[in-house]
């Protein structure tokens, strides 16, 4: 887990057009590949809301495709805190494809993001941050989920916000809100504030 004052060092070291990537994956808890695969028509920022629909994947010949979530789980919605707007929105402008269906996070050639080439500006913005613990990327899909913790998320609305299925996938459904959602991303965003973090773009 990367602590949150490290969430937002690392997000002030990488390159910009990967800021709200690393802001995300930390504050709604998304994979790598979900994020990878997000489409502008994806983002409200009206309602504050990503929604998860496919995930990006990789051939073994290296071709990447989006796919449908491995379970109906993993399509969801997920609040955001209303601090991370301001971030969301400089991104929209600047580095996303145009057009409802244009990818929301690309690589500097406007080519599809690729794991293995973000790797590189990952450990690289990790160090200029000075986290010098081998820390990867889907560590802030747990940091995500121990601050929504700390915010007061039950363990049902957890599972919810991160997509994860499970035996008992009706009552979490049942007990899940967006309201509560909603609460989980304020609460997140109380912390930012608290914290000195700086989200804007």
């Amino acid at each position: 887990m990367i602590r949150k004052t490290r969430v937002f060092a690392v997000a002030g070291s990488i390159a910009p057009r990967y800021r709200l990537l690393v802001l995300l994956a930390a504050f709604t808890t998304l994979r790598f590949g979900e994020l990878a695969a997000l489409r502008r028509r994806d983002i409200d920022p009206e309602g504050l809301t990503v929604t998860v629909r496919r995930a990006q994947a990789e051939l073994q010949d290296g071709r990447l495709f989006d796919k449908a979530p491995k379970s109906a789980a993993g399509v969801r919605s997920v609040s955001f805190p209303a601090e991370l707007l301001n971030a969301v929105t400089h991104h929209l402008e600047r580095f996303s494809i145009p057009g409802r269906d244009g990818h929301v996070f690309v690589g500097p050639q406007g080519g599809q993001l690729r794991r293995s080439n973000f790797r590189d500006d990952w450990v690289k913005a990790r160090k200029a941050a000075g986290v010098t613990a081998e820390l990867h990327f889907h560590d802030l899909r747990h940091t995500g989920d121990t601050l929504a913790s700390t915010a007061g998320a039950s363990t049902c609305e957890l599972m919810t916000r991160m997509g994860h299925s499970s035996s008992r996938a009706a009552l979490i459904y049942q007990h899940m809100t967006s309201n509560r959602d909603r609460a989980i991303a304020d609460r997140l965003g109380a912390m930012i504030r608290e914290g000195g973090g700086e989200a804007a773009g």
